[in-house]
């Protein structure tokens, strides 16, 4: 059976350290960003049967909770919706992603879509 599985990109300061992205100089870096855009696009060509919703970046985040709304930092970057025939099925979309094969991102964190009880 076919589901839907969201795809939530993360990352952190910790990574772009550990890639070395501070590091290289402007013209490097814009270099590595038109191949990284270039890998990202030949991923959705490569994988839009499967994809429900091709999401975007995220910005800044807001927590809203019983004690108000507050200004909160967090590791998600992004987000992707796709579709699979299961969990795993949904996770090996994700392998070798240009997120953090060409970008400095930490992570693809892969969960189903599950439905609202009784609707």
């Amino acid at each position: 059976m076919i589901q839907h599985f969201m795809a939530v990109y993360t990352g952190s300061p910790d990574a772009m350290q550990r890639a070395g992205w501070d590091q290289l100089s402007p013209e490097v870096q814009q270099q590595r960003m038109a191949a990284g855009i270039q890998a990202w696009h030949a991923w959705v060509k490569a994988h839009q049967a499967d994809i429900v919703d091709l999401g975007g970046p995220l910005g800044t985040t807001k927590r809203v909770s019983a004690q108000g709304v507050a200004d909160v930092r967090n590791a998600l970057s992004g987000y992707t919706i796709v579709r699979a025939e299961s969990h795993e099925a949904a996770a090996r979309l994700f392998e070798q992603h240009p997120h953090f094969t060409h970008f400095p991102g930490d992570a693809v964190e892969i969960m189903a879509v599950l439905p609202v009880p009784g609707l």
